[in-house]
């Protein structure tokens, strides 16, 4: 996987705790609106407000390692979770002052104070993927029988505190240097004037995922290099009177704050959900309005910055280059405003009684320019360069964000509990189901006797086929639903048989007649060319040793025997679906032809091993691009047969196919199959 597709996948697994962060911002601003002067000094009812958000504020780390382990992890289980939260607790611990002064053996006022900053997003990110990974890789592994009780997801946070035992360790030689290193370069760009105030908050911004801002900041607000920027400025009378207090250098390094985040991240917002899908623009502009709100009043930015710096790095620094610009020309003009808490709408009209303040009104002036340019700017780079900002997804926050799938080849939102329910009851009610698994677009059901199957109201429920594979055995083909549907049958408890429908009995087991495809006409239109996703000899679809696939349920096609580890995407459009034991994925060409690309027969059985995916779910690819790579020499010791399905699943909507290829193909060069449009 390439870095850009990693660091989309922890951008989307972090829309889970960003999700809570819009909240906490505007507790905190009714709190500071109540009381501007006090922050909830004065008043209890503002203090209630303030301490509630300040709460989920000040614990951004936690909720950070906790989201991102469970959005990346392979099942979205809550055992991951509870991995990301152990694992933070066992490295902020080790990594604390006080715990450094002991295992140090050092003076507690002589610990560095970079410890002082461990706890942050950058290691709550940090511990959410390395839980996650762990959790992905060692939650299946069975323990001897003695130990049996430690297995599987308990397993993962006991390894995890080991292996956060050896961060911390780490940590503890490379954190300081690190924060100091930026200390020391915060020094130097002081000296440089109105172009130093515009290179710091470009860092500003930069630093904010790896929570190393900290550093800068105490250079230029906290006096570590004599600047000592609030104090001056919020001291106002007595900073002039002292003689500290400099009109036009006092507070360079924060007036041209207020543009960005009054202004500049809300138009942000307006351009992400003007982008989005008009499907998914409900649920974005929830998340934008309580983002852009939170950056207006209160300047708290981290709900819309984290919405959009890991799925779209290049918008990041986008932002960090205008902030910086925007600081810049603030400090060249002297337009000067301080702010205590951050850059919002409080703290600017706290600024404006300062004595210190010079024509803060122009800031207001500047944001409105800022705001016209962050909306062109962020809505121009996110439709060129098809940037997956919320909404752009074939999902969003609250679903695949947060591990739920969608179902991608239907138009309206399904009930999927009541379609389970449904499922249960067609195939002869709990009593009759003993097990259920499902593939990419099956469901794999164990049942005590199939011929209760009742396949006339599956396929009214929208399954393209029923296969009875003996008396215990029975696979339904019901699409890109299939994962989700058996996740929901396993919960919705006990469900009667279906009684059958008015002259309908239900059906005995019967052997499927398999499909001989038809000869095209040249005359009819090819709609999309696929070339072999992997290189190999091809196989006939009748020879696939799975009858779904034999028969033609799941869609009609070829298949492939492997013989080299690459899988690329046999035609141009978009990943709709990885299975999450990555043995499969389904593409979506531009033409709207739905192409399964199944690697081996009952190879999900194995649980993930010997596959890994290049990309993710919601990529764009182009043809002959790399998607899975596959363990060959595992997976041919292992699976039950490596022969790999490339079928249409859709193909009913077009007119057929023309197959092109026999004998040996090369992945991403040999032409397929022709899909033939009606």
């Amino acid at each position: 996987m390439s870095i850009l597709g990693y660091l989309q996948r922890v951008g989307r697994a972090l829309m889970v705790p960003v999700a809570t962060l819009p909240a906490a911002a505007i507790l905190m601003g009714v709190g500071y609106w109540i009381d501007p002067v006090g922050w909830g000094g004065d008043n209890a009812l503002a203090a209630f407000f303030i301490k509630s958000g300040s709460a989920i504020i000040d614990n951004m780390s936690v909720l950070f390692a906790i989201g991102v382990a469970y959005g990346m992890s392979k099942d979205k289980d809550g055992a991951a979770a509870l991995t990301g939260f152990v694992g933070f607790l066992v490295l902020t611990t080790l990594c604390s002052p006080a715990a450094v002064s002991m295992i140090q053996k050092i003076p507690a006022d002589q610990v560095p104070a970079a410890f002082g900053k461990i706890n942050n997003q950058f290691v709550g990110i940090l511990v959410g993927i390395i839980s996650a990974e762990l959790y992905n890789r060692f939650s299946g592994v069975e323990l001897p029988k003695a130990l049996s009780f430690f297995s599987g997801r308990r397993l993962v946070p006991i390894l995890t505190s080991f292996v956060m035992i050896v961060v911390a360790f780490i940590l503890m030689y490379i954190w300081p240097m690190i924060f100091d290193g930026l200390v020391t370069f915060g020094e130097h760009i002081q000296k440089l004037g109105s172009v130093g105030a515009g290179v710091y908050a470009f860092f500003n911004r930069l630093l904010i995922p790896v929570g190393l801002h900290h550093a800068l900041n105490s250079v230029f607000w906290f006096d570590v290099a004599g600047i000592n920027d609030i104090p001056n400025f919020l001291g106002g009378a007595q900073s002039i009177e002292s003689g500290k207090g400099i009109v036009g250098i006092t507070g360079r390094y924060q007036a041209g704050f207020f543009p960005i985040m009054m202004f500049g991240l809300p138009g942000a917002a307006l351009a992400i959900y003007h982008c989005a899908r008009p499907e998914n623009k409900a649920k974005v502009l929830g998340i934008m309005m309580a983002g852009a709100f939170a950056a207006f009043f209160t300047g708290i930015t981290e709900p819309l910055e984290f919405s959009f710096m890991f799925v779209a790095p290049v918008l990041y620094v986008i932002h960090a280059i205008l902030t910086g610009i925007s600081v810049f020309i603030a400090a060249s003009m002297h337009w000067i405003a301080g702010f205590g808490f951050s850059a919002g709408l409080v703290d600017m009209v706290l600024s404006t009684r300062n004595p210190l303040a010079t024509q803060w009104y122009m800031l207001i002036v500047q944001g409105l320019v800022f705001f016209v340019i962050y909306y062109v700017v962020f809505r121009l780079v996110i439709t060129k360069f098809n940037l997956m900002t919320p909404g752009r997804e074939l999902a969003v926050a609250g679903s695949e964000a947060d591990g739920q799938d969608v179902n991608v080849s239907g138009t309206k939102e399904q009930d999927v509990t009541g379609l389970a329910r449904q499922y249960v009851a067609a195939v002869g009610g709990s009593d009759n189901l003993t097990g259920i698994d499902a593939c990419i677009t099956r469901l794999r059901l164990s049942v005590k006797d199939s011929s209760r199957v009742n396949e006339a109201l599956a396929k009214r429920l929208g399954a393209t086929g029923v296969i009875r594979l003996n008396k215990t055995g029975v696979q339904i083909i019901v699409g890109f639903m299939a994962e989700k549907i058996a996740d929901a049958m396993k919960t919705v408890g006990n469900v009667p048989a279906a009684a059958p429908a008015a002259g309908e009995t239900a059906p005995v087991a019967a052997p499927v007649q398999t499909a001989k495809p038809q000869a095209m006409p040249n005359t009819t239109a090819t709609i999309a060319t696929l070339v072999a996703p992997v290189t190999g000899e091809v196989v006939a679809l009748d020879d696939v040793p799975d009858e779904a696939f034999a028969s033609k349920a799941v869609g009609d096609g070829v298949a492939i025997k492997p013989t080299a580890k690459t899988v690329v995407s046999p035609a141009a459009g978009t990943i709709v679906k990885i299975f999450n034991t990555n043995h499969a994925f389904c593409l979506e060409t531009e033409n709207g032809a739905e192409i399964v690309v199944h690697m081996g027969i009952d190879t999900v059985a194995l649980n993930g091993q010997g596959f890994s995916r290049l990309v993710e779910e919601g990529a764009e690819v182009t043809a002959g691009q790399p998607v899975l790579e596959m363990d060959l020499d595992f997976l041919n010791a292992n699976a039950r047969s490596m022969i790999s399905p490339v079928v249409c699943s859709n193909i009913d909507d077009f007119s057929g196919l023309v197959i092109k290829a026999q004998g040996q193909v090369i992945a991403g060069q040999t032409p397929l199959y022709e899909i033939k449009g009606k």
